[in-house]
């Protein structure tokens, strides 16, 4: 009879241990931002017509671009916050001759 008193001590212990673990607060996650940040004032700035290096001087370099298209330059930036909301941006820019000759963006979503 004893050793059923100590499983049932061990079953007793390991629930309680278990139920007292979902109380625990969650641990602290840092935000880390990827790519990059472009707010709606550097965007404005950007004009059709204007030459890769005054676009790269307003907004950085370009988190990708594409080897086999290099007349599109794409700007990304995501991160993910702690309560569970995401932001992602993404911004394309597209060259022709040596200029701009449009720009796509989701930036004012």
């Amino acid at each position: 009879m004893p050793k059923i008193s100590y499983l049932l001590r061990f079953i007793t212990f390991v629930f309680l241990l278990s139920a007292l673990s979902a109380c625990l607060p969650k641990p602290y996650r840092v935000e880390i931002p990827q790519g990059n940040l472009i707010d709606q004032s550097k965007l404005e700035e950007v004009s059709i017509g204007m030459e890769p290096r005054q676009v790269r001087y307003i907004l950085g370099t370009p988190l990708i671009i594409d080897p086999f298209n290099t007349n599109r330059w794409d700007y990304y930036y995501s991160i993910n916050s702690q309560d569970g909301t995401s932001i992602d941006h993404h911004l394309s820019i597209f060259f022709n001759d040596g200029r701009v000759s449009s720009i796509k963006n989701n930036l004012d979503k």
